[in-house]
């Protein structure tokens, strides 16, 4: 049986917390930092278990993002993954339309960065690759981020904002990877 969860960082249990941790820390490889971690807490969750075991996550937090002069409130996607033997069989779009329904209520724009081997399923979703430049506000002030140019995705939500597709997408700083 399948059972899909929408629920906010607060409303997780710490075995809750752990689970999202030990799939996170399984599906990358080992390759998910205590930062990438803390990046993906303080939003909404989509959680899908099958049998009671957690196979799919993802969430979106709240970011600023200027562009063209207005600090647009952001739904930014973090920690999507689906566990090795679950891969394949649409989970991953489920958790993506989970956590869209949360962006196109809550938010004026969607964002994210993708790994190569992720960047289908964003596509194929309806979410493109960011045109223009990217950067970042940091404690010394504004930062071309271009290594981040190229796998960074936005998806406007109906009635969202409308972008410059050749303008700068600025976020707010954060500790660790800044996208």
């Amino acid at each position: 049986m399948t059972d899909t969860r929408t629920a906010h960082t607060s409303e997780l249990t710490d075995g809750e917390l752990r689970e999202v941790r030990e799939l996170l820390d399984g599906a990358f490889g080992g390759d998910f930092s205590e930062e990438d971690h803390e990046h993906a807490l303080g939003g909404m969750h989509v959680l899908i278990r099958e049998d009671g075991r957690l196979v799919a996550h993802g969430s979106v937090v709240q970011r600023r993002v200027v562009h063209a002069g207005r600090a647009l409130r952001t739904g930014y996607v973090e920690a999507v993954a689906v566990r090795a033997d679950a891969r394949r069989r649409g989970l991953g779009g489920q958790v993506m339309a989970g956590l869209e329904r949360v962006v196109a209520r809550a938010y004026v724009l969607g964002a994210l960065s993708a790994s190569e081997a992720g960047a289908r399923l964003y596509e194929g979703r309806g979410w493109q690759v960011w045109g223009g430049r990217i950067g970042a506000l940091s404690p010394d002030g504004p930062v071309r981020l271009a290594d981040e140019e190229g796998s960074t995705y936005v998806w406007v939500p109906p009635g969202g904002v409308r972008l410059d597709p050749a303008g700068r997408l600025d976020f707010d700083w954060r500790d660790g990877d800044v996208l």
